[in-house]
């Protein structure tokens, strides 16, 4: 399976797509995205950058931002929070308008103090609570912060599932541990018991041990969080050990490139997430057919985030009207856009002043390897759905 990722990371990377070449006369605007392109996270980065240089691609065509085509370099942060601490800096000494990434927790939390230094915009995928509650006025999200996310999560195992006590395995990295102690929060207040809480390593290969705990628990509900390959490991391991209890996750339990490794073991599996191609919005649909076209592969969700962060830049810059990199973060404060004004963001989203996102979401099962939704969940905040107040 660790092999199969490789050759998924590299093949990617290889890949004839659109090629955003840095570039420095008047003509391009520069952005520099900073992801992971090697190492345990490569999966992660690497949709990333195709969706991100997608829409490049696509603005480009239609004239770019404010008249400058844009223009994308990339670094690479080895999925190590230290390399992606000096890869912020270096691409900070680019004077790029935009940086995009890094995509793990580990990484952001140390790094975007360089974007923050440099009073660039930073776009992140990553969930971990902390990034948003340090006071960063430069880091803006692409995806539900886990203190959105869990609230929802929760609810349809208190609420649909009736579940009175849950196992929660997660993995024990800024990541795992934000949502860990996110759902067990969540979990507390609606009076489920948390029948075991069990740690695992980034990188773990055998969960034999960790779905014995899971199943002698007697748990009604286990809730993984853990990062796509030990998701599908974990998958594998519960269905060869029978394991029979309702599987409820987040985003990444149900990745694409989860469900493809984990096969049978993936089917009947519950997730909220915050993004999915399989539903009926017909901008999503055609987003999905286009990557799928360009790239010979289906996007995933990190694919989808990068996609949406470029044309919510694009919208929000000409908002500003002039490429300032202040004007730009203090914009996105509070701003709502609408996908009918804006169909490239795919989805009506909202911002709050921290840089957190709000938008409609998904629970979703796995029905003969295929993502079915279940249920659409409506934003928090009902100006992002479309409220009067969302046309200013």
């Amino acid at each position: 399976m660790k092999k199969t990722f490789a050759i998924l990371a590299s093949t990617v990377l290889l890949i004839s797509g659109p090629n955003v070449e840095a570039q420095t006369d008047g003509n391009t605007v520069k952005f520099a995205n900073v992801g992971e392109l090697s190492g345990l996270g490569a999966t992660t980065g690497t949709y990333w950058k195709a969706g991100v240089e997608l829409a490049a691609k696509e603005i480009n065509a239609a004239g770019g931002i404010l008249g400058k085509k844009i223009a994308i370099q990339a670094f690479d942060t080895q999925t190590n929070p230290g390399v992606a601490k000096a890869m912020i800096a270096k691409a900070a000494e680019e004077d790029p308008y935009i940086i995009m990434g890094p995509g793990f927790s580990g990484s952001v939390v140390i790094a975007m103090t360089e974007s923050r230094r440099a009073e660039i915009p930073n776009f992140t995928s990553a969930e971990a609570s902390s990034i948003t509650q340090q006071g960063n006025p430069y880091i803006f999200r692409t995806s539900f912060a886990q203190a959105n996310s869990m609230p929802r999560v929760a609810r349809y195992i208190a609420d649909e599932l009736k579940a009175k006590s849950v196992a929660v395995v997660w993995m024990n990295n800024d990541f795992g541990k934000g949502g860990r102690d996110a759902i067990l929060k969540e979990l507390q207040t609606r009076n489920v018991k948390i029948a075991a809480d069990i740690s695992t390593d980034p990188g773990q290969l055998d969960y034999s041990s960790a779905v014995i705990k899971a199943k002698t628990s007697g748990a009604d509900v286990l809730f993984p969080y853990l990062t796509e390959e030990e998701s599908a490991r974990l998958l594998r391991e519960l269905r060869k050990q029978s394991y029979d209890k309702p599987i409820v996750g987040e985003t990444t339990i149900l990745e694409q490139k989860v469900i493809e490794l984990a096969g049978a073991a993936a089917n009947g599996v519950r997730a909220h997430v915050g993004l999915t191609t399989e539903n009926n919005n017909p901008l999503m649909r055609a987003f999905a057919e286009r990557f799928e076209k360009e790239y010979k592969y289906k996007p995933n969700h990190n694919a989808t985030k990068g996609y949406i962060a470029m044309y919510t830049i694009k919208a929000v810059t000409e908002k500003v009207g002039k490429f300032d990199r202040k004007a730009f973060a203090q914009a996105m404060k509070n701003v709502r856009l609408l996908a009918k004004d804006y169909p490239g963001i795919l989805m009506d989203v909202a911002y709050d002043d921290k840089g957190d996102l709000d938008r409609e979401s998904f629970m979703v099962e796995v029905k003969d390897g295929k993502q079915v939704v279940i249920e659409t969940l409506p934003s928090l905040n009902p100006i992002a759905a479309g409220g009067p107040a969302a046309k200013k």
